[in-house]
């Protein structure tokens, strides 16, 4: 169930990047939902190799290798998936920082409050 949760979460956030960032296109609901499964295989299995394989890299440069990690990711499933477009870099970098604002958000809402 926390599974169907966190899935609707981030096709809800992909939604709204969408909305609020200019270039960054789906073609349908369904583009979507293929995209939020996508970028969820992606980073659990391949960001964290990458981001162990750069973390020399990523301590000499305060962590913006791992900033740019993410946004790779995010444009390279943009290749990857039918439907779902990022026009530019500069579109990839602006999606990846309202996604990541926007999923924590919604994680923030979503959470159950422990006593």
């Amino acid at each position: 169930m926390k599974l169907i949760i966190r899935l609707a979460l981030n096709v809800f956030a992909l939604l709204i990047v969408s909305y609020l960032v200019p270039g960054f296109v789906f073609d349908s609901f369904w583009a979507t939902i293929v995209t939020a499964v996508v970028i969820g295989i992606v980073n659990t299995f391949i960001r964290p190799i990458l981001q162990i394989l750069f973390l020399p890299l990523s301590i000499v440069t305060f962590g913006i290798t791992a900033f740019l990690i993410n946004v790779v990711l995010l444009w390279s499933v943009s290749y990857v998936v039918p439907g779902f477009d990022i026009v530019n870099f500069l579109t990839a970098v602006i999606a990846s920082i309202v996604l990541t604002l926007v999923t924590m958000f919604l994680n923030k809402l979503s959470e159950e409050k422990r006593d």
